[in-house]
């Protein structure tokens, strides 16, 4: 279930499954998460940022509070750079494209974010077309502010919803069980030595298989 990318006695970084949360779920509470998967082979672990339980891809824990500590001002500064890549339903006309729709999150029995011009807090996501297909896009997206699903609101509100991401308004696929959302790369600086990190880690087999299926 892990797939332990580096780790030393400050950080642990890691190729996320998806479909594990990385904190226990009120409304599952038996099921296994990332946290407590993670402490039954390390002991303590900090929680830095998150991925969706449906999001695959990289992250970064803390294994002392110092690292957590330096690691959060990192995130609260921007200072991390974040890439991720989406398959999304239709293509855009543009290449590149900076979406700022203020968001606002946990709104109804869904807990959906949404776009709200008024209560939303600002939200900052660059896009770039990666490939178009027949009917889809592989796009490139870069936040730079750090909203509850953030990238998936956004493509969402443009008009290219995540590929099975039924929650905002993607149609059910038969090609893939989850939003076709995965957090390619991550960089920043060490906590500690301060020397600058950066990881990519590929796709998954489900989000090959659904480009070969594009393709």
């Amino acid at each position: 279930m892990l797939n332990i990318i580096y780790q030393d006695k400050h950080i642990i970084i890691l190729n996320k499954p998806a479909g594990l949360s990385v904190l226990i779920e009120g409304w599952s509470e038996n099921m296994p998460y990332l946290r407590q998967v993670l402490e039954k082979k390390f002991g303590r672990i900090w929680v830095v940022h998150r991925l969706d339980k449906g999001t695959s891809g990289v992250m970064v824990f803390a294994r002392t509070a110092e690292a957590h500590r330096h690691l959060n001002t990192q995130f609260e500064k921007r200072e991390v750079k974040k890439v991720y890549h989406a398959l999304v339903e239709d293509y855009p006309e543009w290449n590149e494209y900076t979406a700022q729709h203020s968001l606002h999150p946990n709104v109804g029995r869904k807990h959906r974010t949404v776009v709200d011009k008024h209560r939303g807090k600002r939200s900052v996501t660059d896009f770039k077309v990666l490939k178009r297909y027949q009917d889809h896009s592989k796009i490139e997206a870069k936040p730079k502010t750090g909203r509850t699903h953030q990238i998936r609101v956004h493509l969402s509100a443009m008009g290219f919803p995540i590929i099975a991401d039924i929650l905002y308004g993607a149609e059910e696929s038969e090609l893939i069980a989850r939003p076709a959302l995965h957090a390619q790369s991550l960089s920043f600086l060490h906590p500690i030595t301060r020397k600058e990190l950066s990881y990519t880690v590929p796709y998954p087999k489900d989000i090959d298989d659904l480009i070969e299926a594009l393709s």
